[in-house]
């Protein structure tokens, strides 16, 4: 899903997706809940994920779970979760 998709259909600004994924990288952790196992991450956390992830091919986001401990398949579900 594309960041436009997910403004679209989240009735939300792409500005607004893009300003969120800025500040989320800008915070040095790009996965939010680094601490705590994925299925124990706030849906904030869990958002900013998707968000991020969301523009990724599917290489990259296989590549972005793999070096996070993460599998493709929770972020499908959290995806399908924003909707």
């Amino acid at each position: 899903m594309s960041v436009a998709e997910l403004a679209r259909q989240e009735g939300i600004s792409k500005t607004v997706l893009y300003s969120w994924l800025k500040q989320a990288k800008a915070t040095g952790a790009p996965v939010p809940g680094h601490n705590k196992q994925p299925d124990e991450w706030s849906a904030g956390a869990k958002f900013a994920t998707v968000l991020e992830t969301a523009t990724l091919s599917e290489a990259e986001l296989a590549e972005y779970c793999r070096r996070r401990g993460l599998y493709v398949e929770q972020i499908k579900a959290w995806q399908a979760a924003c909707v």
